[in-house]
């Protein structure tokens, strides 16, 4: 069973890249400013090297769980508690390892760790911090695609 910690690390840098596209005034940056009800100047006032680097630290906690949600072996690794030399493990894996191990798997994983996840969690809070539907889906949104980038490279770099 491979757990690729290069696929892991730029797995981690995803929400960082994605976040700078995403969030950009010229795709959903002005929109998601607007509906947040902060300006510039108050982004600008920003600690951003404490915003990016703890961002960075969360996207790595992220990435190092989501092999759990793309791998299925990662299950298998669960339920032997780490014992992978038993006859019945050894003919699983035999058949099954790698099978779903795919860009085209990761992503859809990914992305309903994404609907069924962050949606409603973003949904939740939005819903009690007063915020509009434009607001969760944005937010939400990027965690769709974020996560489904996620899973890919995690399931499918080999």
């Amino acid at each position: 069973m491979e757990f690729n910690f290069i696929a892991i690390i730029v797995a981690a840098l995803v929400p960082l890249i994605l976040g700078f596209i995403w969030y950009n005034p010229k795709v959903f940056g002005s929109a998601w400013m607007r509906e947040s009800g902060i300006t510039e100047e108050q982004i600008k006032k920003g600690n951003m090297p404490l915003i990016f680097g703890l961002s960075l630290v969360f996207a790595f906690l992220l990435a190092f769980f989501i092999p759990f949600l793309v791998i299925h072996e990662m299950g298998v690794y669960g339920m032997t508690e780490g014992q992978l030399d038993g006859e019945t493990t050894k003919a699983f894996l035999a058949e099954w390892a790698g099978k779903y191990r795919s860009f085209t798997h990761g992503a859809l994983h990914g992305g309903m760790a994404g609907l069924f996840f962050a949606l409603p969690i973003l949904a939740t809070n939005g819903l009690f911090e007063r915020k509009t539907w434009k607001h969760i889906f944005i937010n939400a949104g990027y965690w769709i695609v974020c996560l489904a980038i996620m899973g890919a490279i995690i399931a499918g770099w080999k």
